[in-house]
């Protein structure tokens, strides 16, 4: 199966984090942290150690413009790098809330921030690593000795069951912001690589499809030179062909090229034959197209014709439906136990495209998920694995021909149904879509 040797052969995709991206946000995260300074130290005119907020904020930006001279815009971190980025501006807002307040500070859940970039973007064990130095970090904020900065003539006391309530409160945001960030990145990234391969499957069927007018084309490019060369054959024919040494070799050339001219004449002559076929495909045609390679399977393929074939739809060749379909029979095929049945009908509103098998059918949990990338739709009887990225390949491209799929189990007896649907005018210019 074409998806599943995809599948195998795909690696996983490379998020390593543009060095640029980290630089602005460590600016954005500088331009934010004088600002709050500054407001709580002139504008609410509480106390602050400012020094050392000035001493914190600039080493963070010193560090930040030494990354954006040193390295190009296009820098791409590896996994370490960008765990060393992450864990010091971890420790540089660790630091700068430590000397503030600790917990009590109302800006200490920002310590999360690192986290959730890391979990969206890098392998998980760095991104463990990145989190235990965090729970470490707001532990530690739970002891500071340093008040929060309030007005001079009053006292704000914490109450340590707070100070346990804050830190519970934030480790648990950070897990449960992490686990989504990872695995909304992770969903991303599939889909991702998933669509990827269906437009290779998609280019790849296209171009199998223009070998007969690329065939034609180099005949006629390489007939000129060819008949030269039998002009040339049958001269040296005439000279050399009772000579003792040449003779042999020149009938040989002479043959030859008379033997390549043929070829190149019913290569020419292909295209001429057959283009109105190749190009313009009634239904009735494009359903034996999909099913002639699968009929030897082992399995018994029916056909089944509801309408007139006078009154069928006739469109454009549409590589993506001739995979797309291919795959879904093929696919019925395997898990099929003796019979699989494609029922085709159509009328002036609609064409309609039923695969239905006699296999144990779609497992109740996994229906609503039929057509995610690397998902396991069905176990076979006597293989391991599913349909995984070869049906999603499928699904999305008859729905790029603006076809409708309902996957669903045969309810008179064991088996699974795909219905395929499309609008009458769509499978009439299907080519064009």
């Amino acid at each position: 199966m074409v998806g599943a040797d995809i599948e195998t052969q795909m690696a996983p995709s490379s998020r390593r984090l543009r060095l640029q991206t980290l630089v602005r946000l460590r600016w954005v995260a500088v331009l934010g942290q004088t600002v709050t300074v500054l407001i709580v130290a002139f504008w609410l005119q509480f106390p602050l150690p400012l020094l050392a907020c000035a001493l914190l904020i600039g080493a963070l930006a010193v560090a930040n413009a030494v990354l954006a001279a040193a390295f190009p815009s296009t820098h791409r971190l590896e996994p370490l790098s960008a765990f060393a980025v992450l864990g010091l501006d971890l420790l540089q807002l660790g630091a700068l809330l430590f000397i503030t307040g600790g917990l009590a500070n109302p800006f200490s859940p920002l310590i999360c921030v690192p986290v959730i970039i890391s979990f969206a973007s890098q392998p998980p064990r760095h991104s463990l690593a990145l989190l235990t130095l965090a729970m470490a970090t707001i532990s530690a904020l739970a002891f500071s000795p340093y008040p929060l900065p309030w007005y001079p003539e009053e006292t704000l006391k914490i109450l340590p069951v707070m100070q346990v309530g804050t830190w519970f409160g934030i480790a648990s945001m950070m897990g449960f912001a992490a686990f989504y960030a990872y695995r909304v990145s992770q969903e991303a990234s599939l889909l991702a690589d998933a669509l990827s391969a269906t437009e290779l499957v998609l280019q790849r069927e296209k171009h199998l499809s223009q070998l007969d007018g690329l065939a034609a084309a180099a005949a006629h490019e390489l007939g000129t030179p060819l008949a030269t060369i039998s002009v040339v054959a049958r001269e040296m024919e005439k000279e050399l062909g009772d000579d003792d040494r040449f003779g042999e070799d020149v009938h040989l050339l002479r043959s030859q090229s008379e033997r390549c001219r043929d070829i190149l004449r019913r290569l020419t002559t292909l295209p001429s034959a057959n283009e109105a076929h190749m190009s313009r495909l009634p239904l009735s045609s494009m359903i034996e197209e999909v099913l002639a390679p699968h009929r030897e399977f082992g399995i018994k393929l029916e056909l089944v014709e509801r309408a007139d074939r006078a009154t069928e739809p006739v469109g454009l060749r549409n590589a993506g439906i001739l995979y797309g379909l291919g795959n879904l029979v093929e696919n019925a095929l395997d898990f099929a136990r003796s019979k699989v049945t494609v029922t085709v009908d159509h009328d002036s509103d609609k064409v309609t495209i039923v695969i239905e098998d006699d296999g144990q059918g779609f497992s109740q949990d996994i229906l609503q998920r039929i057509g995610e990338p690397y998902v396991s739709s069905r176990a076979r009887e006597n293989r391991a694995g599913g349909l995984g990225l070869g049906l999603f390949i499928a699904k999305t491209l008859l729905e790029r021909s603006g076809a409708k799929l309902r996957f669903e189990n045969r309810s008179d007896q064991p088996g699974a149904r795909i219905s395929i649907i499309w609008p009458r005018r769509l499978m009439d210019t299907a080519g064009t879509k």
